[in-house]
């Protein structure tokens, strides 16, 4: 499977350390000629080799801010989680304004798309028969770790677009019926707080084409926005999300707003790969809905924020404690968004990590990978560039690595070596003559020496 990636490597940064390759909860690194190597059919673009990189040699790609001047007119799609980024910032009117002053047309706030998502989400599950649990598709990390690790599990996700996709839905056809301006005349600009939005806005899950037209990180307009919120603002009117959408940044909050009770949420990738590894294996057989969130805390400590994410979390209660409680959108929002907002594609396998060829083939090259991997120390050391001794078998199968690149093999490799060669020096000692052995006279000055 192949598709666009916003975490990329800067390898003049690289020092071919070994930290991304254990983190990466995909196995999609690896450490080549002291450099690391993103494998693209594995990569998720969670941002976890991102937040562990002490040499920044991992990157995300966004969209800069003076992409907005593509369009004539921009809206902007701000994440909760920007709210909780600002010291001594506890209420939305001076954040949102500053955006206006940053040269957006209009903000729509995605904690709106947030509302709108949960409702269609819980009226759904009153509805229809779905396989249970039923998983939450609003982190595109989370979707697309279940699309490589986790296949059997796509039909358990809900084919409902994320609350970011929703909101820029929404926006434009708000816009464009408000203002009598054409739809291709408007860009929605997403202010992320991780890299995986931006890929799933260039490959979107679940729909052709992306309702969003640009990605921002949230770190990229930060310092704009400090100076914005300094200068003082006028207020500006624009329909606001309630605490019920905004809840979706802190873990938690989605199951929340969706209300469907025996819900369960978990953040923190490897924490959520436990709880989907238990849902596979039918440990959960009364858990009716789950959300996962790859990173912790869930959307604030995504890679591209500012703040603390725990710092973060205590600071969007605040904003939440002087925001409404109740939503202000309007009844048939809610009803055509049980409509419009489904997903209009399958999501698929991502099959990276199976064996190609026949049955047979298949069959025999994983004896093949068995037989290596026991031949290995299994220490997991990761430096042989492979993050496991079952991904390093998986290598010497497919022909990118050998043995050798184990150190303790190449260890014993070496001691063999040795061995030989003092065996060797020793046979110099003799001449072979006529099928007889003789010793040679080793001269005076060498056996000194």
């Amino acid at each position: 499977m192949s598709y666009y990636h916003s975490v990329t490597l800067n390898k003049s940064k690289c020092r071919g350390c070994t930290t991304c390759l254990k983190r990466c909860p995909t196995e999609a690194i690896r450490i080549r000629n002291n450099h690391a190597q993103i494998l693209s059919a594995q990569c998720i673009d969670c941002g976890e080799c991102i937040k562990v990189c002490s040499y920044h040699a991992k990157i995300a790609v966004t969209d800069p801010l003076e992409s907005i001047k593509r369009f004539k007119y921009t809206i902007a799609l701000p994440a909760p989680t920007l709210y909780a980024q600002f010291q001594g910032v506890h209420t939305l009117e001076p954040i949102i304004a500053a955006l206006f002053a940053l040269g957006f047309t209009d903000v729509f706030e995605v904690a709106r798309g947030a509302e709108i998502v949960s409702y269609a989400i819980a009226q759904t599950l009153r509805e229809e028969d779905r396989p249970r649990p039923v998983i939450s598709s609003a982190c595109p990390a989370i979707v697309r770790l279940i699309q490589v690790s986790f296949p059997g599990l796509i039909d358990n996700v809900i084919d409902f677009v994320s609350p970011m996709e929703a909101a820029a839905k929404i926006a434009k056809e708000e816009f464009a019926k408000k203002h009598g301006v054409p739809m291709e005349e408007i860009g929605a600009f997403f202010l992320t707080p991780c890299a995986a939005k931006m890929t799933a806005v260039k490959s979107p899950i679940g729909q052709k084409t992306s309702y969003v037209d640009g990605v921002i990180a949230i770190k990229d307009i930060y310092k704009d926005m400090c100076v914005a919120i300094k200068k003082g603002f006028e207020p500006f009117e624009i329909d606001r999300a309630s605490v019920v959408g905004i809840k979706w940044a802190v873990p938690g909050g989605e199951v929340e707003a969706v209300g469907i009770k025996n819900s369960l949420c978990v953040d923190g990738i490897d924490n959520v790969i436990c709880v989907l590894e238990q849902i596979e294996n039918e440990r959960f057989r009364d858990l009716a809905y789950f959300e996962g969130l790859a990173c912790v805390n869930g959307c604030l400590g995504g890679p591209l924020t500012v703040e603390n994410s725990f710092v973060a979390k205590n600071r969007l209660r605040s904003v939440m404690n002087r925001t409404e409680q109740k939503t202000v959108q309007k009844r048939d929002v809610f009803e055509s968004a049980c409509r419009t907002l489904r997903m209009t594609e399958e999501i698929e396998p991502n099959n990276s990590k199976q064996l190609e060829g026949t049955m047979k083939q298949r069959i025999e090259r994983a004896e093949r990978i068995d037989e290596i991997e026991k031949s290995l120390p299994g220490l997991d050391c990761g430096s042989c560039g492979s993050p496991t001794c079952r991904a390093l078998a998986w290598d010497i199968e497919h022909g990118s690595a050998n043995e050798l690149n184990c150190i303790f093999r190449l260890q014993d490799r070496i001691g063999k070596l040795a061995a030989e060669m003092v065996t060797l020096g020793a046979s110099t000692r003799f001449n072979v003559e006529s099928g007889t052995s003789k010793e040679t006279k080793i001269p005076d000055d060498e056996e000194e020496n």
